[in-house]
C-alpha cells in the first residue's frame, strides 16, 4: 500500500475500497476501518463512537494510530493481554525527547501500548519525575552512581560494544529549551549504526540484540528505521497487537514505538524466554563463530582486551574530572554467556578509574543507548547536535574500513564537558568574589514595552504623543509604560519642548547607564574586551596579545582575567544592579548549543574547546556567545539606530570573511547559529572548485594573509615588520593610500572576490544595504573595498533595474566584534519578539 500517514480527510479511492472492504468482512478490522470512514466523513469522535458501539477512547486511538501510521497501523491482527515484555529504554526515550506535554505517562502508555501503572513505574525507578527537583537515575547493573549523567564515548569491534558514561554527585541546572537532539541525528545514528555493525558481520562475528545481557543465539534480522521493537503493544479497543516485526513508528517525534536506532527483534522478556518473538527471526542467524579455544579466537580475544584496555585508559586520562563507567552493550568474546543479575561485567584492562556496569535487565543495548543519549541531551546544553553527528561520523570511518585492519575499532571520545564541573568550588571562590553577577530586575515581559524601548532607540529623543503615532498603540498605554520605565530607571526624560498651543511635550530617551555589558572578541592574535552602557556609549576597552599555540587552560584564564580586568577599569561606571551579561564573539564556525568553537582558523590548539561553559565558572552571570560576523551585525543594528532600521548583511573582514545578517526584524543565524560562511560562496563565484566540485579556500577571503601576498607578486617591496601578518597588512595598506600601484593593485583584486560573494549575497536575499567593517576594514583601505563591492552589486545583480544597493561603512570602530558581543546582551533582552521561536528568553539565564 503506497499511502503512509495520512490525515482523517485524505482517502484516496484506493485506500477508501480497501477501508469498504474490511468494513463488510466484519471482525476487528471491520471496527478500525469503520472509524477511518466515518472520520473522512467529517463525523465527531462523539459521534463515531454511537454509531459503532465502542467507546470514544477506542475511537480516539485509532484515529490516532491512522494518523501516525496509515493502513500499517490498523491492520496489525489482534493479540489479547499487554505486551508480554516491556523495553524500559523505550519508554524512557519516548518520554524524554516526546514535544510538549506528549510526554506524560498517559499519553506515552497509549503511544506504546502499555499501562498507564506500567509506564509511571517505568519513570519511578528510572526517576524522571516531572516538576520535581529529582535527577535522573539509570537502573544499570550495578545503577550508575551520581546525579548527572554524560554519554562521553563508544567503544565497538568485531567483538564487543561498550558505552562510556560519566558521571557527577552534583546535578546540573535545567537545559535550556532548543537543545534536544532531533529525529534526524536519531535516524542518522540509525544508520551508521547498521553500517557499523554490518561491518563487524564481514567475518561472521557481531552483535546479539537479546535483553539485559547484550549476547543471544537469535539473529539480527530486520534491522533499520521502521522495523520492530521487540515487544508487541496491544491494539486499542478491541485487544489487538502487532507482530513484533510490524510495529510502527511515531512520524512526528522520531521516538515512537520503534527504536530511532532500528530494529531490536531478538528483544524478549527479561527473563531470556522466547515469549514474545516470532519464529521467523530464528532464520538468518550469523555463521557460527570460531572455536572458543582455537587459537585464531584466542588472538582475536586478546587484541580486543588489548584495544579496549588503551582506550580506557585514554578515556581516564582526557576526563579527570568525572567519574567514568563502561556500560557493556554486547560481549561476544564471553560466547553468550548469561549476564549475572547482580555485580558488573569487567572488561579486560579496567582500572579502579573506571566502572563497569551491565545494561538494565529490561532493556536491549540498542534502545539503552538510545535512551542514555536522550538522557543526555535534554539534561546538558553542550550535549548538542554536533556531538551525536560527530559519533555517526565515527561509525561511517569504521563501517568503511577493513576488518582485517588491527585497528579497525570505534574510539570515539568526545571533548571535555568536566573542566567547569569543579565550578562548585570555583565559584565559590574567585568568580563569586565579584559582583558582576547579572540581574533580572529590567523586568521586560511585556511585549509592548519592549516595543516602547525599541522606537525611543531607534530615535534617540521623542516624545510620548511621536511614540504612540509610530508603534500604534494607544496615548495611554503609551503613558502608562513610559511612566514604568521612568520609574525604573530605563528612560530618562530631556527638556521640555515648547509648543505653540497646548501643554509642552517633554521627549524621552534611553538612559545609559541603567543597563551595561561586557564584550570579548577573540582572535588568533588579539583579545579585546569592551564595556558598553545601554545607549552603546564605549565606557572602557582593554586588550591583550595572545598566541595561536596557548594551552586551552591558560588560554581560557586570560579571557577570564581580561574581562575582570575590563570591568574593574569600569569601576563605578557599572552599577553591578545594572549590569546584564557577557557576550563573546569567536570566529566561526561554532556550536553554540554546547558553547564550542570548532575548528577556528590559525587557532587549532583551540579546536573543539567547550569556552562557554568554562568562562561560565569564572562569571556567575549570564554569558552568551556568538560568531564574530554575526555579533558584529547584532551591534551595527543596535549602535546604529535609525540607519540601520532594515534588512542588512554585513561584511565583517578579519581572519577569514564572514556575514553577518539581518532579517526580517531579527537577527538570522541560521539551524546551527553559522549563517553566513562567507568563503565558499566567493569560490562558487569565482569558479574555484577541485576536481570533485569541492569549493576551494579562497586564499583572498583571509585579508591580512592574501593582501601582503599579492602585493609582492605585484612588485611591492616587503616591509620588514615584526607584528605578524596584521602589521603586514597594515603597511600595505598604507601603502596603497600613498598611491602605491602594487599595493592598491592588491587591495582591489581581494574587494574584487569579495564583491563577487557579495554579489550572491544580493541574489539571494534581495536586500539594499550592505555594510563593511571589522578590524581590516582600516581607513586606508576602507575606499578600495568600498567602490569594489559597490560596483558589482550594482552593476551585475539579476534584479538590478529594481533596487540601488548601498554599500556603507560601520558605524562601530575596529573593534565591531566585541562591541557586538556586548550588544548580543541588549539585543537578546530588549528586543521585541512575538514569534515564539527558540531564541534566547528575554529573561537571560542566570550563569
Amino acid at each position: 500500500m503506497s499511502d503512509t500517514r495520512p490525515g482523517d480527510g485524505t482517502l484516496s479511492p484506493e485506500l477508501r475500497a480497501v477501508l469498504r472492504r474490511w468494513a463488510d468482512e466484519g471482525g476487528a478490522l471491520a471496527t478500525r476501518a469503520g472509524v477511518v470512514l466515518l472520520a473522512a466523513d467529517g463525523l465527531r469522535d462523539a459521534e463515531i463512537s454511537r454509531r459503532l458501539g465502542v467507546s470514544r477512547q477506542t475511537v480516539g486511538s485509532w484515529r490516532q494510530r491512522w494518523t501516525s501510521a496509515g493502513i500499517d497501523g490498523l491492520e496489525h491482527r489482534p493479540r489479547t493481554g499487554r505486551p508480554a515484555t516491556v523495553d524500559e529504554a523505550e519508554v524512557v526515550t519516548r518520554t524524554l525527547l516526546a514535544p510538549g506535554g506528549s510526554g506524560a505517562s498517559r499519553a506515552v502508555a497509549r503511544e506504546l501500548g502499555l499501562s498507564h501503572a506500567t509506564v509511571a513505574g517505568i519513570r519511578r525507578r528510572w526517576r524522571l519525575v516531572p516538576d520535581e527537583p529529582v535527577s535522573p537515575s539509570v537502573p544499570t547493573r550495578p545503577p550508575l552512581p551520581g546525579a548527572d549523567v554524560w554519554v562521553m564515548g563508544l567503544y565497538v569491534d568485531g567483538l564487543r560494544g561498550v558505552l562510556l558514561a560519566g558521571t557527577r554527585l552534583v546535578p546540573s541546572p535545567p537545559a535550556t529549551s532548543g537543545t534536544v537532539i532531533g529525529a534526524d541525528v536519531l535516524a542518522g545514528l540509525d544508520r551508521s549504526l547498521d553500517a557499523a555493525l554490518a561491518s563487524t558481520r564481514r567475518d561472521g562475528s557481531g552483535p546479539a540484540e537479546g535483553p539485559g545481557g547484550g549476547a543471544g543465539p537469535v539473529s539480527r534480522a530486520g534491522s533499520g528505521v521502521g522495523a520492530g521493537t521487540g515487544h508487541a503493544a496491544g491494539g486499542p479497543g478491541d485487544g489487538a497487537a502487532p507482530a513484533p516485526a510490524e510495529r510502527h513508528r511515531n512520524p512526528v517525534h522520531g521516538v515512537g514505538t520503534t527504536s530511532a536506532f532500528g530494529a531490536d527483534p531478538r528483544q524478549g522478556p527479561a527473563d531470556g524466554s522466547a515469549s514474545g518473538f516470532d519464529g521467523r527471526l530464528a532464520a538468518g542467524a550469523r555463521p557460527a563463530p570460531p572455536e572458543v579455544d582455537s587459537p585464531a579466537r584466542r588472538a582475536d580475544v586478546g587484541a580486543s582486551d588489548r584495544a579496549l584496555a588503551g582506550y580506557l585508559a585514554q578515556a581516564s586520562r582526557r576526563h579527570p574530572d568525572l567519574a567514568l563507567h563502561a556500560v557493556t552493550l554486547w560481549d561476544d568474546a564471553s560466547e553468550g554467556a548469561p549476564a549475572p543479575s547482580t555485580g558488573a561485567p569487567q572488561p579486560p584492562g579496567a582500572t579502579g578509574a573506571v566502572t563497569c556496569h551491565h545494561i538494565p535487565a529490561r532493556s536491549t543495548w540498542r534502545t539503552f543507548l538510545r535512551a542514555m543519549i536522550a538522557l543526555d541531551s535534554t539534561s546538558h546544553p553542550e550535549s548538542s547536535r554536533r556531538v551525536y553527528l560527530d559519533l555517526a561520523a565515527e561509525l561511517e570511518r569504521y563501517a568503511a574500513g577493513r576488518p582485517d585492519d588491527p585497528q579497525h575499532t570505534v574510539r570515539w571520545l568526545r571533548e571535555n564537558v568536566a573542566g567547569h564541573l569543579g565550578a562548585e568550588t570555583a565559584k565559590a571562590g574567585s568568580a563569586r568574589g565579584h559582583t558582576w553577577s547579572g540581574v533580572n530586575q529590567i523586568d521586560l515581559g511585556s511585549f509592548n514595552e519592549c516595543v516602547v524601548i525599541e522606537t525611543v532607540r531607534l530615535s534617540g529623543t521623542i516624545t510620548r504623543g511621536e511614540i504612540a503615532h509610530r508603534t500604534g498603540l494607544t496615548q495611554q498605554s503609551v503613558s502608562r509604560i513610559a511612566r514604568s520605565l521612568l520609574d525604573r530607571g530605563i528612560l530618562i526624560e530631556d527638556a521640555q519642548l515648547r509648543a505653540t498651543s497646548g501643554k509642552p511635550r517633554t521627549p524621552v530617551r534611553l538612559r545609559g547607564a541603567a543597563a551595561h555589558a561586557l564584550g570579548i572578541h577573540i582572535d588568533p592574535e588579539l583579545l579585546t574586551a569592551v564595556v558598553i552602557d545601554l545607549d552603546g556609549a564605549i565606557v572602557c576597552t582593554r586588550t591583550r596579545s595572545v598566541s595561536a599555540d596557548t594551552d586551552p587552560a591558560e588560554f581560557v584564564e586570560r579571557v577570564a582575567a581580561l574581562g575582570r580586568e575590563t570591568l574593574a577599569e569600569a569601576g563605578g561606571a557599572v552599577r553591578p544592579d545594572g549590569f546584564l551579561g557577557i557576550g563573546v564573539a569567536v570566529p566561526g564556525p561554532v556550536d553554540i548549543a554546547s558553547g564550542t568553537v570548532l575548528g577556528p582558523p590559525l587557532m587549532s590548539a583551540w579546536g573543539d574547546l567547550p569556552l562557554l561553559y568554562l568562562l561560565k565558572d569564572h562569571f556567575p552571570c549570564p554569558v552568551i556567545m556568538e560568531k564574530d560576523s554575526t555579533a558584529a551585525a547584532a551591534g551595527e543594528r543596535w549602535i546604529g539606530r535609525d540607519r540601520r532600521a532594515r534588512d542588512f548583511a554585513y561584511l565583517y573582514l578579519g581572519t577569514g570573511v564572514g556575514t553577518g545578517l539581518y532579517l526580517n526584524g531579527d537577527i538570522y543565524r541560521g539551524v546551527s547559529a553559522n549563517a553566513g560562511e562567507f568563503g565558499q560562496l566567493c569560490a562558487i563565484a569565482l569558479g574555484r572548485v577541485d576536481k570533485d566540485g569541492r569549493p576551494e579556500i579562497l586564499p583572498e577571503c583571509n585579508p591580512p594573509v592574501s593582501v601582503p601576498d599579492l602585493a609582492a607578486r605585484c612588485g611591492l617591496r616587503p616591509v620588514a615588520t615584526t607584528g605578524g601578518s596584521t602589521a603586514a597588512y597594515l603597511a600595505v595598506g598604507r601603502a596603497a593610500a600613498a598611491g602605491d600601484r602594487a599595493a592598491a593593485a592588491a587591495v582591489r583584486e581581494v574587494a574584487q572576490a569579495v564583491g563577487r560573494g557579495a554579489l550572491g549575497l544580493i541574489d539571494l536575499l534581495d536586500i539594499d544595504l550592505i555594510v563593511l567593517g571589522g578590524p581590516f576594514f582600516t581607513d586606508d583601505v576602507a575606499d578600495f573595498y568600498l567602490a569594489e563591492i559597490a560596483r558589482t552589486v550594482n552593476e551585475f545583480p539579476t534584479a538590478r533595474r529594481l533596487r540601488r544597493v548601498e554599500v556603507e561603512p560601520s558605524v562601530l570602530s575596529a573593534g565591531a566584534a566585541a562591541v557586538g558581543a556586548a550588544s548580543t546582551i541588549f539585543h537578546a533582552t530588549f528586543t521585541p519578539r512575538l514569534r515564539g521561536r527558540e531564541t534566547r528568553a528575554r529573561h537571560l539565564p542566570t550563569g
